[in-house]
């Protein structure tokens, strides 16, 4: 029987400060009463956009004053690393294993920088062993988590009978521009909140899911349809309104070109655990697939409970499926975009 990496244990955490989705919605027309035409059509957006609450790395009123990237960024790496300790804590705690038998973190991150990267911080954090082989991802977005946990499970196989910790922390809010007027700016402050979550991942050992195979698409000449700006001030949103147009159009042939690599059907997949980039997305990932929204149940929860979070939201959706869904023995389908603009899928058995 073949051994395949199995996840021993996953765990989130998000900062203190819990925001609203209606205290959002009224901080933004203050924020832009005045500065930006057609303010009240556009600010419709936070109505229809389901979140009911996310969580922010500092105060409401901290995003109404000007700062410098420098300043954001200092911020960044402190609250970030405290929220990776907290989730790698946990997990740890969950999986019931000793600190030392981890032998890899992978570090997954895009909404901001630090040299030496924060696993290096971490590692020392957590009192992980001086020789742990690190290896910190950067600028795969939303698509990160999916990714990352690929990463880790094939690099799993490398580190047989030691244990691999995948960490993906994002503080979105961070990246807010207070002085770009754009519909994107406007749009981001209605999605997006910070987070981090933990994955524990064993060769053969563990009670999660195992993970099985992977696939990887990029799309050709579509880096504009996502990703980063980098300007004074810091990190500029960049997202096309056509993802879910393009999620409808592409997601079955990619899921069947995956399945195909696989040697299975679409038709055998019976858990699905995607990220939630929004109800729209949602929504064509259904129409594309015939899947229910019953199915995507955990997808819609998280993201109604945190909003987008970028790269740990899957991982955070992933938590709540396999909290309210028991082990069947079938296989399942994590997926998740990003900017690329890429897919990535990953194959599991629960």
């Amino acid at each position: 029987m073949p051994v395949y990496p199995t996840i021993q244990a996953v765990a989130t955490a998000v900062p203190p400060y819990r925001l609203a989705q209606a205290a959002a919605r009224d901080f933004a027309a203050l924020l832009f009463r005045g500065r930006v035409r057609q303010l009240d059509r556009l600010m419709s957006v936070f109505d229809h956009t389901q979140i009911e609450h996310r969580y922010l790395s500092r105060p409401l009123a901290w995003f109404g004053e000007p700062h410098t990237f420098a300043e954001a960024n200092a911020i960044y790496e402190q609250v970030a690393l405290q929220l990776s300790q907290e989730a790698s804590c946990r997990a740890i705690t969950q999986a019931g294993i000793r600190p030392e038998e981890i032998s890899l973190v992978i570090f997954v991150s895009t909404t901001g920088l630090a040299t030496p990267s924060l696993d290096s911080r971490l590692i020392q954090a957590l009192h992980l062993p001086a020789n742990t082989a690190r290896l910190p991802i950067w600028g795969l977005g939303c698509a990160g988590g999916v990714a990352g946990l690929a990463r880790a499970a094939e690099l799993a196989y490398a580190f047989p009978g030691k244990t691999v910790l995948l960490v993906a922390v994002e503080l979105c809010s961070l990246t807010f521009q207070l002085n770009d007027l754009s519909k994107s700016n406007l749009v981001a402050t209605t999605l997006f909140g910070d987070g981090a979550a933990a994955i524990l991942l064993r060769l053969g050992e563990g009670n999660g899911p195992q993970l099985l195979n992977r696939h990887s698409y990029l799309f050709p000449d579509s880096q504009e349809i996502m990703g980063w700006e980098l300007i004074e001030t810091g990190l500029k949103v960049r997202f096309a309104r056509s993802i879910p147009v393009l999620v409808e159009q592409k997601m079955a042939s990619l899921v069947q070109t995956a399945c195909t690599s696989w040697g299975i059907t679409p038709a055998e997949l019976a858990h699905f655990v995607f990220h939630p980039g929004g109800p729209k997305v949602l929504q064509a990932y259904q129409e594309s697939l015939g899947i229910t929204a019953a199915q995507l149940a955990s997808a819609y929860r998280v993201w109604a409970d945190y909003g987008n979070m970028s790269s740990p939201t899957v991982l955070f959706a992933l938590e709540h499926y396999l909290r309210t869904h028991p082990p069947s023995g079938d296989y399942g389908l994590m997926a998740a975009l990003g900017p690329g603009f890429s897919a990535e899928q990953l194959l599991f058995r629960w």
